[in-house]
């Protein structure tokens, strides 16, 4: 099979899946600031991943040296009752994207989460830690990676968790507008991990691209430091200001849907060692991200 490097073409061809998500917005942001790349960015409607049969057929249509696939199904309580929808966006249509990449030589760097782990662990996970998914959402996205590893074992992977942007739906926009809103919230304490400032994940994945020195594998990311989605919203309350009391509650007060994790904080060594990406602490991602949301 002839495999072309990412690297091999003046201008390497970039397609980026789920343009219009968390993610996928801070890349198209960062990567149309990028001189050395051709960029392609596919919303759901461009590519309408629960039409599997189509997808390599659009992809085609672009002949891409690298996909960054960052598209999902990220309705996690939602894919309880929509299991085949959930599992044919994160399961089949990767594996389409994989296969296509097998056929045609692309690079694939894929995004996957956290749900993976069942949250039994009580020290930080790292990439051999077994997987047990507690949900739909990460057992259909568990299969994509398994998907990934079967079709391009050379592939890159990167497990990340707690994501919000300024751009799209996430806990810390929710939290603001929330916070300004009521008198008293309550917020669950007892699930622990770190947030991801979807710019500094866009940005690692553009050094790992611009450094021209592909190392397949599975990788997590994830801001430094270690808090509850307490201690989350308690920052954002000192950050923007707001007088809302936070009641700190356990998750069985709290019930939803999908189970979650219990813990889920991701050793970050790997990626960091491997790749030697900045890792940003939580604080200063939330601050920069607040800052830019006033």
């Amino acid at each position: 099979m002839h495999t072309k490097s990412p690297m091999a073409s003046p201008r390497p061809r970039i397609l980026v899946t789920g343009s219009n998500g968390q993610v996928g917005s801070e890349l198209k942001e960062l990567l149309e600031k990028e001189e050395g790349f051709e960029t392609f960015f596919l919303d759901r409607k461009q590519l309408p991943l629960e039409q599997t049969m189509i997808i390599q057929d659009i992809l085609g249509m672009y002949e891409p040296d690298i996909i960054i696939h960052a598209a999902a199904y990220t309705a996690v309580d939602k894919a309880e009752s929509e299991p085949e929808l959930a599992d044919a966006i994160n399961h089949l249509a990767t594996e389409e994207i994989a296969q296509y990449c097998r056929l045609y030589g692309a690079k694939l760097l894929a995004i996957s989460t956290d749900y993976v782990f069942d949250g039994h662990s009580n020290e930080p996970l790292t990439e051999d830690t077994p997987t047990a998914p507690l949900n739909i959402y990460g057992l259909t996205k568990w299969k994509g990676e398994q998907a990934i590893q079967k079709w391009t074992p050379e592939s890159i992977i990167i497990r990340t968790s707690w994501v919000y942007s300024a751009y799209g739906n996430n806990f810390v926009k929710t939290m603001i507008r929330l916070l300004n809103e009521r008198e008293e919230l309550s917020v669950v304490h007892d699930q622990i991990g770190s947030p991801t400032y979807a710019r500094d994940l866009a940005q690692a994945i553009i050094d790992i691209i611009k450094a021209n020195d592909w190392h397949p594998g599975m990788y997590h990311y994830s801001n430094e430091g270690q808090l509850s989605w307490y201690d989350f919203a308690v920052a954002i309350r000192e950050l923007i200001g707001a007088t809302c009391r936070i009641t700190p509650i356990p998750t069985s007060e709290y019930p939803t849907p999908a189970k979650r994790p219990a813990y889920s904080l991701l050793d970050k060594s790997k990626i960091k060692h491997i790749f030697n990406v900045r890792v940003p602490f939580w604080f200063d991602s939330l601050t920069e991200m607040i800052a830019l949301e006033r």
